[in-house]
């Protein structure tokens, strides 16, 4: 029986609508997949049944369903899932298939124990195996159909006692269909690992710009705010917007939008140490976290981010004409900021000051004025 046979999780194999290109083809490549997995089953299979089939003195035929079933049918099952419409579907239908052979090989043994037990109960792993939902479920009605075509074929003989040569001729198949499926469930697990890893990558990290997504830049943000409440150690917020992005997009195009937007993470990136986070926030908004950055060094760092946009925005030559710049709004942390929410509100108004204030400046949120103690 086929060894470690494995869709992709969450692939389905009712049909080809809804998925994407690359699980198509990965589906249409499952014959491929599971041919040398099927020929090394039936051909380790073979060598318990022949065991059996000799202690029995067995007729032709069933030898020559033997042949068949070690030999033929993983040739057959090939090519009839090649030459199909649709190959994972033939394929899925093949694997059934199998579970039929293997309940029929049961009484065809005499209910052999070992061998019996061993075949049928591998079948079933092969299927859960596979990841196809069900498909064990599945196998499990033609394997019963197997075993009742088989028995009365041999008119339900019944010689359960396995002797040495067959338990012998049962471990080549026990011990490499487990190292088989072994293997390939640790490969599963190291794609699984890998796809894992790239989720997290794409959580962590703005595609566009390099920068961290939003929501990981709010938990560094949640961490700042943490760290300057319990160590009051200081933290500022910048919030960067660019001015006019909308008629960047509008007169150059929205892949030339794009580029500004990398041109700006860019210089972000090198104002920024290896303590600082900064982030994409929205569509054309930057949120930056300046670890142990107080109000004035926070305003220090952004002009300079602010002068570099200005400069930088000459060293695009294919969109000739284009004056690039930014506004940003500085807040540093403050007690008043029990959430990062009221952190982020403070460093917008001092973003929108900058807006109405004619745009391409940097605007640092005055401190709050503490509260004086009432003595009573």
């Amino acid at each position: 029986m086929p060894a470690g046979v494995r869709l992709q999780p969450h692939e389905s194999t009712s049909g080809a609508a809804g998925l994407s290109t690359t699980a198509h083809d990965r589906l249409a490549r499952m014959p491929r997949q599971v041919y040398p997995l099927r020929v090394l089953g039936m051909g380790l299979g073979a060598l318990p049944l022949a065991a059996v089939l000799h202690e029995n003195d067995a007729g032709p035929a069933v030898w020559a369903w033997l042949v068949f079933t070690a030999l033929l049918w993983p040739q057959l099952a090939l090519w009839l899932s090649l030459r199909s419409a649709h190959p994972h579907r033939a394929e899925v239908r093949n694997l059934l298939f199998d579970s039929a052979l293997a309940g029929m090989w049961a009484p065809l043994m005499h209910f052999n124990l070992l061998p019996s037990v061993l075949l049928l109960t591998l079948a079933t792993v092969d299927k859960i195996s596979t990841g196809v939902p069900r498909l064990w479920l599945q196998s499990l009605p033609l394997m019963l159909a197997g075993i009742v075509l088989g028995s009365v074929a041999t008119e339900l003989a019944f010689q359960p006692v396995s002797s040495m040569r067959v338990i012998a001729a049962c471990l080549p198949m026990l011990l490499i269909h487990t190292i088989a499926v072994s293997l390939a469930a640790n490969r599963l697990i190291a794609r699984i690992r890998e796809q894992n890893r790239q989720l997290d990558q794409l959580h962590r990290v703005d595609a566009l710009t390099g920068l961290a997504g939003r929501r990981h830049w709010q938990q560094q943000a949640e961490a700042a705010l943490a760290r300057h409440r319990g160590e009051s150690l200081p933290a500022s917020l910048l919030m960067v917007d660019i001015d006019r992005f909308k008629e960047i997009n509008d007169q150059y195009g929205h892949a030339s939008g794009d580029d500004v937007l990398r041109l700006i993470a860019g210089i972000v990136r090198r104002r920024l140490t290896e303590h600082d986070s900064g982030g994409r926030f929205g569509g054309d908004e930057f949120a930056i976290i300046l670890a142990g950055a107080d109000r004035d060094r926070a305003r220090d760092v952004a002009e300079g981010m602010r002068r570099d946009v200005e400069a930088a925005a000459i060293a695009l030559p294919h969109l000739a004409g284009l004056r690039c710049s930014v506004s940003i709004g500085v807040a540093e942390a403050e007690t008043c900021h029990s959430t990062v929410r009221l952190w982020l509100e403070a460093a917008d108004g001092a973003l929108y000051a900058a807006k109405h204030a004619g745009r391409n400046r940097v605007v640092a949120r005055p401190r709050a004025t503490p509260t004086p103690r009432m003595d009573a």
